[in-house]
């Protein structure tokens, strides 16, 4: 597998380096040079869940590491479940929160643990990444334990859920965290100074978790597979996925899904009140304003570092932008379709509640399915103050209920954080 820098095109690595190197020279996202095709989509989606993601990530990888190979990480990755559930005549939830954190991160975040393990060698590494709340959680638990693997987390402090804090900050061991006093934008901008910095990059051996990894984005191409096999068992109808977006790694990856071959319609990016996308898809001005907080904290992001990454696969596809569809729902609306939902049956959480609203507008032609990417558990307070219940809270979140936060609170200050990382981990 080749992939380029779109900053810089001549800088050309294999899936190994771009693995390992995360990102590449001034920041540039790595893109692949070629998007591979898969015949007979019908046999594919009739393959159980592992048996399709071998064959899935085999067309992006096996030339490189072997099809046995990913085989192996493959079922060392996914053994969870993934249902989906209807909520209504037109529209239902791909459950993305079963695994061990209980977010749809567990996905990419296992399957790029299992790569590092395997792939890179004796290599001393440093995971460093940044976290709106789920990635954290996947990242920490993926990594906890590794030999030679060091994992430092950057979170907003105050801007999470404290159960989300919880499962990612009270681990200790090979697993460091830090509470940055700022927003998510400025977490993120942290690791992107960091992997500039080449006294950082070389002693400490540096890579992210987050998804401007591409391990992470081709785990997550597998489920968008899983959803329409689902959905193809009850309808012949156009496939709208509805995708709850702040990174806009999630969305990157259902792209990949349609630019392999599935047959997806088209795709709505559902944000919260940080709008930049939707705004941008229609006047065609990139304006990012301040990053707000919102019910939905996990996609409290106003620069999604992903857009590129969309904006290079419609390119090479020849789609037009329209091929996505932006919305924005504030916390009203949030609220109210959290509420509809319950009305229904469907008990969820504010994230997916903004993508369930994105399918308000599906045409008579059209069924829906939006991504459940949280357990409602982990967003208990939001959720029992609009629905007015008391959610149980699953073994995951009870088994870290009581522990004390071990983060380092820091101001968002690349001087300080570098040498706080040298200090603690050189």
């Amino acid at each position: 597998m080749e992939l380029y820098n779109l900053k810089h095109v001549s800088e050309r690595v294999n899936f190994s380096q771009a693995l390992q190197l995360g990102l590449g020279k001034d920041r540039g996202l790595f893109f692949p040079s070629q998007i591979p095709k898969l015949d007979d989509m019908d046999a594919i989606l009739a393959l159980p869940f592992v048996a399709r993601c071998k064959t899935i990530l085999g067309a992006w990888l096996s030339d490189e590491l072997g099809q046995n190979q990913v085989d192996m990480l493959v079922e060392q990755a996914f053994n969870f479940s993934l249902p989906l559930t209807r909520v209504d005549d037109n529209r239902a939830c791909l459950e993305l929160f079963h695994g061990p954190t209980l977010a749809f991160k567990d996905f990419g975040a296992r399957f790029m643990a299992q790569c590092i393990s395997a792939l890179a060698e004796d290599k001393r590494l440093t995971i460093l990444t940044a976290t709106s709340g789920d990635t954290g959680a996947a990242v920490a638990d993926a990594f906890f334990g590794l030999d030679k693997v060091q994992v430092v987390v950057l979170y907003p402090k105050g801007k999470i859920s404290l159960l989300q804090e919880k499962m990612f900050t009270t681990l200790g061991e090979n697993i460091h965290t830090i509470a940055v006093e700022s927003d998510f934008d400025a977490c993120q901008e942290l690791v992107k100074q960091s992997f500039e910095d080449n006294e950082l990059r070389q002693t400490l051996g540096l890579n992210s978790a987050n998804s401007i990894n591409i391990s992470r984005l081709l785990a997550q191409i597998c489920y968008y597979f899983e959803a329409v096999a689902q959905v193809r068992q009850y309808s012949d109808k156009d496939i709208v996925v509805s995708v709850p977006s702040g990174n806009f790694g999630n969305l990157t990856a259902g792209l990949f899904a349609k630019a392999m071959g599935l047959p997806i319609a088209r795709f709505i990016a559902a944000t919260n009140s940080n709008d930049t996308v939707p705004r941008y898809l229609v006047n065609g001005q990139w304006v990012p304003h301040t990053t707000v907080a919102t019910l939905s904290n996990a996609m409290d992001v106003s620069e999604p570092s992903n857009w590129p990454r969309v904006e290079a696969i419609c390119a090479a596809m020849g789609w037009p932008l329209s091929v996505i569809s932006g919305v924005m729902v504030d916390e009203v609306q949030t609220a109210a379709s959290l509420t509809s939902l319950a009305s229904l049956g469907y008990q969820s959480e504010p994230h997916a509640s903004i993508a369930a609203q994105g399918l308000v507008t599906l045409k008579e032609h059209e069924t829906g399915i939006f991504l459940g990417t949280a357990h409602p558990a982990k967003f208990k307070d939001v959720v029992d103050s609009i629905l007015g219940t008391d959610l149980a809270l699953p073994q995951a979140l009870r088994a870290v209920e009581a522990k004390t936060i071990l983060s380092r609170p820091l101001a968002a200050d690349f001087g300080l954080l570098k040498s706080h990382l040298l200090q603690k981990l050189a």
